[in-house]
């Protein structure tokens, strides 16, 4: 054979070769493709189950807020029907009548609140400032530096947390 006809052969075989090349890379191409359509759509799945999970939670919490707030209503709905008697009393001149009442509604508040969590801030002894605020400084007879001698205004807590500290006046 001659070299021509080699030569020929050979780049005929190399022909055959870069086509079946072509052919395996357009296979790939394809394979990788479809591959990351795949992933695509995986990923979109995965972003609306996430946006309807932000969606629902949204939801959720609103209607527990809605509710917290329906049951503390209930809770204070006898305290307004006691602080309407108590007005009636005050109209009619009954001052007995009218301190009953007023005490009944404080209690009534009080026992409320205090079934959702709230508890009033000890003021008694040392100053301490997470829980106390300091409107005065004074100095106290027998009283040791530090201390709380009047309280001003009742702290209170609901739960561990300081909802309002308790205006204290301090020995100096």
């Amino acid at each position: 054979m001659s070299e021509e006809a080699r030569t020929e052969e050979q780049l005929q075989e190399e022909s055959a070769e870069a086509a079946e090349e072509e052919a395996s890379l357009e296979e790939r191409l394809a394979a990788a493709e479809a591959r990351a359509q795949e992933h695509l759509a995986d990923l979109q799945r995965v972003a609306a189950d996430f946006d309807n999970y932000k969606k629902r939670a949204v939801r959720e919490r609103d209607q527990l807020v809605a509710r917290a707030a329906e049951r503390l209503v209930k809770e204070l709905l006898p305290v307004l029907d006691d602080l309407e008697r108590a007005l009636e009393a005050a109209n009619e001149h009954e001052e007995a009548k009218l301190e009953e009442g007023v005490r009944l509604v404080h209690r009534a508040l009080a026992d409320a609140l205090a079934k959702e969590g709230l508890t009033e801030i000890e003021t008694e002894g040392a100053f301490d400032p997470h829980v106390h605020e300091a409107l005065l400084s004074q100095p106290g007879d027998g009283a040791e530096s530090g201390s709380v001698l009047q309280v001003l205004q009742k702290g209170y807590r609901l739960g561990d947390r300081v909802l309002r500290p308790s205006r204290v006046i301090v020995a100096e």
